[in-house]
């Protein structure tokens, strides 16, 4: 499954938080080192929702956002990931 991840520079490096997940987020010093640490983040967060009796939502293909003119960077990108059987996606 792909995710949507926006990312955005933070006083330390850069935070990365998924649309489709509220709540799974990463933190690190470089864009290479938060889009892995989302990646396993996501996955984990899968694996609790199902644990949880959850259903793990469709990811969406496309986000609609506003530029922020003083955020100095942002960036959308996505991460795919192997989603834990069994699956229920919504």
């Amino acid at each position: 499954m792909r995710f949507v991840v926006m990312i955005r520079p933070t006083t330390t490096g850069y935070s990365a938080d998924i649309p489709d997940l509220p709540g799974c987020i990463a933190a690190a010093r470089t864009v290479n080192g938060v889009r892995k640490l989302i990646t396993r983040a996501i996955e984990l967060h899968l694996e609790l929702m199902l644990k949880s009796g959850e259903t793990i939502p469709a990811p969406r293909e496309r986000v609609e956002f506003v530029i922020d003119p003083e955020a100095g960077e942002e960036i959308c990108t996505w991460v795919e990931v192997v989603v834990p059987e069994p699956i229920s996606v919504q």
